[in-house]
């Protein structure tokens, strides 16, 4: 009998009842579910991410795929504002996302913010009314349809237009003692069409079992007398067997496998989307609390990254070059430094022999004026972290998330500003002076000065374009326009003052020289002539040669 994993992610606002409505569905619960942290106890709210599961039956999609059953693992997220870093790490695990709402207060900040993380990590929802039992009985039905309303009116422009939403009482009594006919009326109201439905909705993920390397996101690690050091968490690429030999990159060290369980089953393999347990072989759980596990070699350390950045439609600050943002990858976040570049090629891929323009700053207003080929990336510079000398470790294609986290969470305003694929990493330490000058992102440049006077019929002598001081090499053979309509090449410099030979190619335009004095060859007194010189300087070459 083939059971399929489903990971679904449980987010919403603070005190919403993810937690409850987790409990509520799972029949088996991880090491670190359902607020088992000290401090979650105290506190009254979730801290950590929580994983729990439940089987069913699967539906007619999965049974036609091989699947007979299907496991949903629950990662039940924090909902307040400050924990929106262990938020952003559980989302990026997840095939499909629940999205708690409590009935009796609607969407709130949080919910805003887990519903964007949700369209950037997911493409499919399914809405939870909860908490349907602090409504009078009479009133439910019309709570539910004037809420429903509400929230269809918001989602109308996102992904997740059209999405489900199932009303439901997933708070379970305070009282342990209470009657379990009591228990069970307050916990599983509407339960039932709630596991109907997310049966109806669920579909097959794209799973990569064969190809790829081994990456595994670790959320959890602990000792189990006896055994030795496991590790729960989340297969992202790839597949592991007992035996096999792993990495963990962080700490540089390799270590095997002694064996797997996926919920408390033991099995001898487990694949991409499993959630599942790996026992490893003389390792200390004290050296490591959470990020990757992969094949040997495959995660490296990046001190930069380029993405394709996509703007958050809600974040109204603009995104300027230069600027810094917290970064997040899978469970790690950091500040580091941004720029901009673009183009509107039709080519689809980032190709480090093309050309960009560099980008001062966007915001939404900008984005939309451009057309569909427009596309904007970003160098995301790690290396400005003092806290950080080790560079992140990632691979390509992994998902990034921007945010400004210090911004007052009290206020309601969209923290999360962009995210974006890996494309291209550096993992050299040293990469601003050895690789970087390959990344050809330009700034345009005009300069305009004036002809001073003809030097003989096909040059003429230009000035008020360059300083003194300035390098003259660099700029010998572009291409320069004159206020006439005539085109030269700066030739070389002349004398030591900035002063420069234009070659015309084709000679002097009669217009030309009828511009200049007859007897001096110099501007008349009816205005000099304009050279106007359009380049582009690379910013990251360190020759800081100019082209057109």
């Amino acid at each position: 009998m083939s059971t399929l994993n489903f990971n679904i992610g449980v987010l919403g606002h603070v005190d919403s009842g993810k937690t409850s409505l987790a409990k509520a569905l799972s029949t088996v619960a991880s090491t670190a579910c359902f607020d088992k942290n000290p401090q979650s106890k105290q506190r009254g709210i979730t801290l950590d991410l929580g994983f729990s599961s439940f089987t069913i039956q699967s539906n007619e999609i999965l049974q036609k795929n091989g699947y007979d059953f299907v496991q949903y693992t629950l990662v039940d997220c924090p909902g307040h504002a400050s924990l929106i870093k262990t938020i952003i790490g559980g989302a990026q695990i997840i095939d499909m996302m629940l999205l708690v709402i409590d009935i009796t207060k609607g969407i709130q900040t949080q919910t805003a913010e887990c519903l964007i993380i949700g369209e950037i990590c997911c493409n499919k929802m399914l809405i939870v009314l909860n908490k349907l039992d602090l409504i009078e009985p009479d009133k439910r039905s019309s709570a539910v349809e004037k809420m429903s309303k509400r929230l269809s009116k918001t989602l109308e422009n996102t992904k997740f237009a059209n999405s489900p939403i199932v009303s439901v009482a997933a708070s379970l009594p305070i009282n342990e003692n209470e009657k379990e006919n009591q228990e069970s009326e307050k916990s599983m109201l509407n339960m039932d069409l709630l596991i109907n439905k997310l049966k109806e909705i669920t579909f097959l993920p794209e799973r990569n079992e064969q190809n790829g390397p081994f990456l595994y996101s670790v959320d959890h690690c602990f000792t189990v007398k006896g055994q030795g050091t496991v590790m729960t968490g989340t297969i992202l690429n790839g597949n592991v067997k007992v035996n096999d030999t792993v990495e963990i990159p962080i700490l540089k060290c390799k270590n095997k496998v002694k064996s797997i369980q996926v919920f408390r089953k033991p099995v001898d393999k487990a694949i991409q989307g499993d959630r599942c347990g790996i026992c490893l072989a003389n390792f200390d759980s004290k050296q490591f609390e959470r990020g990757f596990v992969c094949s040997p070699g495959y995660v490296k350390n990046s001190y930069a990254v380029i993405i394709e950045l996509k703007k958050i439609r809600h974040f109204k600050s603009k995104i300027e070059s230069m600027s810094k943002f917290h970064i997040s990858i899978g469970h790690e976040t950091l500040l580091a430094k941004i720029e901009l570049f673009s183009t509107e090629s039709d080519d689809d891929n980032f190709n480090m022999s093309n050309e960009y323009l560099h980008v001062p700053e966007i915001d939404q207003e900008f984005l939309d004026q451009k057309g569909k080929n427009f596309k904007v990336y970003a160098l995301i510079d790690f290396s400005t972290d003092s806290t950080n000398d080790q560079g992140v470790l990632c691979v390509d294609d992994s998902l990034l998330i921007g945010s400004k986290l210090d911004t007052d969470i009290h206020l309601n305003q969209c923290r999360i500003a962009f995210y974006g694929r890996i494309l291209h990493s550096f993992t050299n330490k040293e990469f601003k002076a050895n690789d970087l000058p390959s990344l050809k992102v330009y700034k345009e440049k005009s300069r305009e000065g004036v002809v001073e006077r003809k030097h003989d019929e096909f040059t003429i002598i230009g000035k008020s374009l360059f300083k003194k001081e300035t390098n003259m090499d660099l700029f010998v053979g572009l291409k320069v326009k004159l206020s006439t309509g005539d085109e030269g090449v700066i030739e070389s410099g002349f004398g030591q003052s900035g002063k420069f030979k234009i070659r015309i190619q084709n000679g002097l335009s009669q217009t030309l020289k009828d511009s200049l004095d007859k007897k001096t060859g110099s501007s008349q007194s009816n205005g000099p002539v304009k050279i106007i010189l359009n380049f582009k300087r690379f910013i990251y070459d360190d020759k800081k040669k100019m082209s057109q």
